[in-house]
């Protein structure tokens, strides 16, 4: 089982503070692989909000009496005094992120941004933006730098967006299409150095290209050319971040045969060429 978890105090103490607007006390991810079963059961529930991001696999689920199997793509809203029983299974190979947090301000916050009351789980799509606002807060949270009680309300406030863009999607979203698009981020995760023709990947997998791009776009709010651009110019940032490589050989690393072409779409993304990029970053 992987963890990564960060604690605004000692782990595991509930915090409740109605002296500030939004506070968020703790935020963490779990991968199971080896322990066949993690459970959570709070009759009760907990005194503070809780948000539970699937990011891959499933969680069963168990509310208000009724048994649900949550599958990734959804996130699951915790209000204070709700009962929770949840489960995640190593032969799911689920992965779940999650955050607590509380604050006088919380429930005039997720009005704000649609998110009704007696509601539950809300369908999010699987975007890596998710993961990466996860990451985020676990890092401030952990390294605890200066303003991060004022960073993390805005990471959170993101994610609370993303749920009330995206939600009312959800029910036309099946697991299956789910898949397409996941099997399609981690091909182009893998290969984004190479020429990759999204028609050609389209029918290599028996889907046609309009579909593909347009289903591909519901979930990620990105078309697959937009994401492969995106792979190609973070990792020419990590390239002229931590290597001497010339910019000719960055750009045929990252999928470019022509580097003046790449400099053009890499200003066009970064705002600056890359040899602007790396002079600003070594100074």
């Amino acid at each position: 089982m992987y963890v990564n978890c960060a604690y605004l105090e000692e782990p595991h103490k509930m915090i409740v503070n109605t002296d500030t607007p939004l506070l968020v006390t703790a935020v963490g991810n779990y991968r199971i692989h080896t322990r066949k079963i993690l459970e959570n059961i709070r009759p009760s529930g907990r005194a503070d909000y809780q948000l539970i991001y699937i990011a891959s696999g499933k969680m069963h689920l168990i509310l208000y009496g009724k048994k649900q199997t949550v599958p990734k793509g959804n996130m699951i809203l915790f209000r204070p005094g709700e009962p929770q029983n949840y489960s995640i299974h190593a032969e799911d190979r689920s992965e779940t992120f999650w955050v607590h947090f509380t604050g006088n301000q919380v429930e005039s916050i997720l009005a704000d941004y649609d998110i009704p009351q007696g509601k539950n789980i809300f369908f999010t799509g699987i975007s890596h933006n998710y993961k990466w606002l996860f990451l985020q807060m676990i890092q401030e949270l952990q390294l605890k730098r200066t303003y991060f009680k004022d960073t993390m309300p805005l990471q959170l406030k993101l994610l609370l967006l993303y749920i009330s863009r995206n939600d009312e999607k959800g029910q036309l979203i099946t697991a299956e299409l789910l898949d397409e698009v996941e099997n399609a981020m981690h091909y182009f995760n893998n290969n984004f150095h190479s020429q990759i023709v999204i028609e050609d990947y389209a029918k290599q997998h028996n889907m046609t290209p309009c579909w593909f791009i347009q289903n591909f776009k519901r979930i990620t709010d990105t078309t697959p050319m937009q994401y492969i651009v995106s792979l190609r110019i973070n990792n020419a940032t990590n390239l002229l971040d931590d290597t001497e490589y010339s910019i000719e050989k960055i750009a045929n690393s990252v999928g470019y045969d022509n580097a003046l072409y790449f400099s053009r779409l890499f200003r066009k993304h970064v705002g600056m060429s890359p040899r602007e990029y790396r002079k600003r970053n070594k100074n």
